[in-house]
């Protein structure tokens, strides 16, 4: 197919257009981003009206874009990548263009943290011809929004990003932790992180904003920088820890997340929340192991730290689990793919 790809170039959305690329698509892409307000108080004024006020703007810059780069455009679809900035006139003059027009979320734009945050979003989603989400609830409420079609599917690691790497001395000697955790701060993260730390596990943390915790004091020893964009980066410092901590975002409702399955997947050992989801991709402490609070967490890490082999039998089962639920960019994105051509 010839497929328009409007979303990001970095982070998971430049991993998603490169499936569709490894999927034997012609790919071209526009990012929206550099016609959304810029600046402190414009992007803060943006974020709290959802959109709403500079989606003209938006859409203005996209298709003129669009029309450099192709005076003549037709596509097989349309993908938009998130499209919290993306509006119902957009995507109607996509139509004219596209057969289909997709849109992918693997956020929680129907949920009451982020709400107002994706309220051009919610009003665009009866424009689609199909709504790829990754949570269950997620599906009635793109109904109840008004959504054509809905696809579920898991938050998808990468075939490509994820793989395991070969690790060298300098390697190890770079990345090397105990207790690993790479992610953003949330307010539920850091008493959490807080309490291991009181517990007596040697963490380690990679991620933005962990200045905002209100437990900076006591985490700060333990933040080693900002998060790894870099996937090779990213891959060794996982591979590199003995155990690696997959958190939810509470305010996103997950049950699980990208970490569930690229932490396995590049061959580390996965610690995470006890869910029915997590139970569902992988078998308690034979695949990867779960947890229910920080305590149990604690507990968990000094026992899998204590056993060099039970954590390399672990994570080499867990490994194996990751590669056979194929819960990775391309058969997610074929499946949302095909259900828009289904009829």
């Amino acid at each position: 197919m010839n497929i328009l790809y409007i979303g990001g170039r970095d982070g998971t959305a430049i991993q998603r257009r490169d499936a569709l690329i490894r999927l034997g698509h012609e790919v071209t892409q526009v990012d929206p981003q550099p016609y959304v307000p810029a600046g402190k108080l414009s992007g803060k004024f943006h974020r709290e009206t959802g959109g709403l006020l500079c989606q003209s703007a938006v859409a203005k810059g996209v298709l003129a874009e669009i029309h450099r780069l192709n005076s003549n455009p037709k596509f097989d679809a349309a993908w938009i990548d998130g499209g919290r900035n993306i509006g119902p006139g957009l995507i109607q003059s996509l139509k004219g263009f596209c057969t289909k027009v997709i849109n992918y979320n693997h956020d929680d734009p129907f949920g009451k943290r982020d709400r107002y945050f994706w309220a051009l979003y919610r009003k665009s989603v009866p424009y689609y011809d199909v709504v790829g989400v990754v949570r269950p609830i997620n599906v009635d409420e793109a109904k109840a929004k008004g959504a054509k079609a809905v696809v579920l599917v898991k938050m998808a690691g990468d075939e490509f990003a994820h793989r395991p790497r070969e690790i060298t001395q300098a390697d190890i000697e770079k990345w090397s932790s105990d207790v690993l955790f790479i992610g953003t701060w949330m307010p539920e993260r850091g008493p959490f992180l807080s309490e291991l730390v009181d517990q007596g596990i040697a963490l380690t943390i990679y991620g933005d904003r962990w200045q905002k915790a209100p437990e900076w004091p006591k985490l700060e020893p333990f933040w080693k920088g900002k998060g790894i964009p870099n996937p090779d980066d990213y891959a060794k410092a996982l591979q590199c820890s003995k155990v690696a901590l997959g958190l939810l975002s509470k305010g996103n409702r997950d049950m699980h997340t990208t970490r569930s399955t690229e932490i396995p997947s590049v061959g580390a050992l996965l610690c995470a929340e006890r869910t029915q989801e997590h139970e569902d991709m992988y078998e308690e402490g034979v695949e990867a192991v779960f947890w229910s609070d920080a305590k149990e967490c604690a507990e968990k890490c000094r026992w899998l730290l204590a056993n060099e082999d039970l954590r390399a039998a672990i994570a080499a089962k867990g490994h194996i689990k990751a590669i056979a639920n194929q819960t990775f960019n391309e058969p997610s994105m074929k499946r949302i793919l095909e259900r828009a051509f289904a009829h």
